[in-house]
């Protein structure tokens, strides 16, 4: 199993590219089920997650080809409906194949996903919504099983809880439904708005994007479409956190900074200097270290909870006592205790960590956990005496294109290793 083993105190310096988001990626790819004609998709990450996915299509009779950057995803006329356990296992965001499958193909067998161990993600809110569409649906030997042999007809649907991956479902399975749709407390990030812009390029007719309350008018087919992927958001807050903790000069670019701006307010109120473009920030080198801030994690416009493990890493560096509170994730403090056996002075009290710093960190071995803590324990190591090893780095993988290349390029010390089945 792959390990990272890093040698901190290295200072990072330079400019860092953003990659594609993996999050805007994995449901702009579930909407090419929608259409049987040739999409064309545009700075996909190569990450763990994205290479499911496409396995995932070609299951259900796509071909996905990827060439000088651009993948060609067909979907042709195929009737293919089942994504199987061996697929979905390890993601959960494979759910999002069903909205598509149900409207186009009229049937949809699907998994039920895994992912990372960071709390309940129930798709009950998918499917009570998919039901109100018109849809049947059962969960059978571990699969969801639905079927809507006359098509999907238009409804007024409220989700009781902002979700994102649901109101990216609703909205795949809307375009194509009979009639009008509306879809309220919707999800606002902007992966969904991303996807909004791709069903609307395929000639979908979609209102309220942006906003919580969606409007779709059906229509009969999709088209084929180029799209390019937004920046990810969420690498390019770790790597301004990574700039903050060890940075003598660092800038985030192909970013969209607006789409940041929940970082970049809380390290304005810890002191730390920021400038910004329309496409970059940077990070200049920071004299002191920040004054501890709190933050709450929340829905977009909020503070992401995708966002908040890495917030941690920085507030074991910070003056004074920050308290981080997950309000979205039940159990996404896992990467807590490994940062407390690097040193850290961490105490949790339900939801929220109070965060005692400034602390130094010595390097150990740590195990990730998930996507977002493996990401943590690699910015703890940069800034901990002596050498870090971080093992299942799979985790980063799912969602980090060469993470270790892009560090060691701004002049960190990062070795990716296999010890070997014995060691």
């Amino acid at each position: 199993m792959e390990k990272f083993r890093i040698r901190g105190g290295r200072r990072l310096a330079g400019e860092v590219q953003v990659s594609g988001a993996k999050n805007a990626a994995l449901p702009c790819l579930a909407a090419t089920l929608l259409t049987s004609e040739p999409v064309r998709l545009q700075g996909l990450p190569r990450v763990r997650d994205i290479v499911t996915m496409e396995k995932v299509l070609a299951a259900l009779g796509e071909s996905c080809e990827r060439e000088n950057g651009t993948t060609r995803v067909v979907a042709g006329s195929g009737d293919a409906h089942h994504a199987p356990y061996e697929l979905v296992r390890t993601m959960r965001a494979s759910v999002l194949v069903l909205g598509p499958l149900l409207a186009r193909r009229r049937r949809a067998r699907v998994s039920l996903p895994g992912g990372c161990a960071i709390g309940a993600r129930p798709v009950d809110f998918h499917l009570q919504a998919l039901a109100r569409l018109g849809a049947d649906l059962r969960v059978e030997s571990g699969d969801v099983v639905a079927e809507a042999p006359h098509g999907l007809a238009g409804a007024e649907i409220e989700f009781p809880r902002i979700t994102v991956t649901g109101t990216e479902n609703l909205l795949m399975a809307a375009v194509l439904a009979r009639g009008r749709t509306v879809l309220r407390n919707c999800a606002r990030e902007p992966e969904v708005e991303d996807l909004a812009a791709m069903l609307a390029g395929m000639g979908a007719r979609i209102a309220g994007v942006g906003s919580p309350t969606l409007e779709v008018e059906g229509v009969e087919a999709l088209r084929g479409t180029d799209h390019t992927i937004i920046p990810d958001r969420i690498e390019a807050g770790t790597y301004v956190i990574a700039a903050v903790l060890a940075g003598a000069g660092v800038t985030v670019t192909g970013c969209r900074p607006a789409h940041l701006h929940a970082l970049l307010d809380l390290l304005e109120r810890a002191g730390v200097a920021v400038e910004t473009s329309n496409d970059a920030v940077t990070v200049p080198e920071q004299g002191s270290p920040p004054r501890a801030v709190s933050a709450t994690t929340a829905e977009y416009p909020g503070f992401a909870t995708d966002l908040q493990a890495q917030l941690l890493a920085l507030a074991t560096q910070s003056r004074g006592t920050s308290n981080i509170t997950e309000a979205i994730f039940e159990n996404r403090f896992q990467h807590v205790l490994e940062l407390k056996r690097m040193g850290a002075a961490i105490d949790v009290e339900g939801r929220t960590a109070h965060v005692h710093g400034s602390t130094p960190l010595d390097g150990t071995t740590v195990m990730a956990s998930d996507l977002r803590a493996s990401a943590t324990l690699v910015l703890a190591g940069l800034v901990a005496r002596g050498d870090t090893v971080v093992d299942r780095i799979y985790h980063l993988d799912r969602g980090y294109e060469a993470m270790e290349v892009k560090l060691n390029a701004l002049g960190a010390e990062i070795e990716r290793f296999n010890p070997g089945p014995y060691r």
